[in-house]
């Protein structure tokens, strides 16, 4: 195997798929996708405790795939890569094309 793609593998992991492993901050990815928001309108759209998302806030930003930046006493979060979003549309698609797959074969053996 190539090393470079290897060693790209381990980065790709480390710093983005153990980003994804949790479905809320995959939800708040696309929360931020329409925008900039603050934990609290985070937390009101997510409908978790402020802790929670403030928890998986820190992991997106030493990831950096989010950023934050002050307006005055609030704090507001936005996507440093739309892209992000992009590829977790692309896997919503593998998912749903595997799905269907699966489907269609369940209803040739009925």
């Amino acid at each position: 195997m190539d090393e470079r793609l290897e060693r790209e593998v381990n980065l790709l992991h480390a710093n983005i798929c153990q980003a994804l492993a949790d479905p809320k901050r995959i939800l708040i990815l696309y929360a931020l996708a329409d925008g900039p928001r603050s934990v609290g309108e985070l937390t009101d759209t997510l409908n978790v405790p402020q802790s929670t998302v403030s928890r998986h806030l820190k992991v997106l930003r030493e990831r950096q795939l989010v950023s934050a930046a002050r307006y005055g006493v609030a704090v507001h979060y936005s996507l440093t890569d739309r892209r992000v979003v992009e590829a977790l549309d692309t896997l919503r698609a593998v998912l749903f094309g595997t799905l269907a797959q699966r489907a269609e074969l369940a209803r040739g053996l009925s």
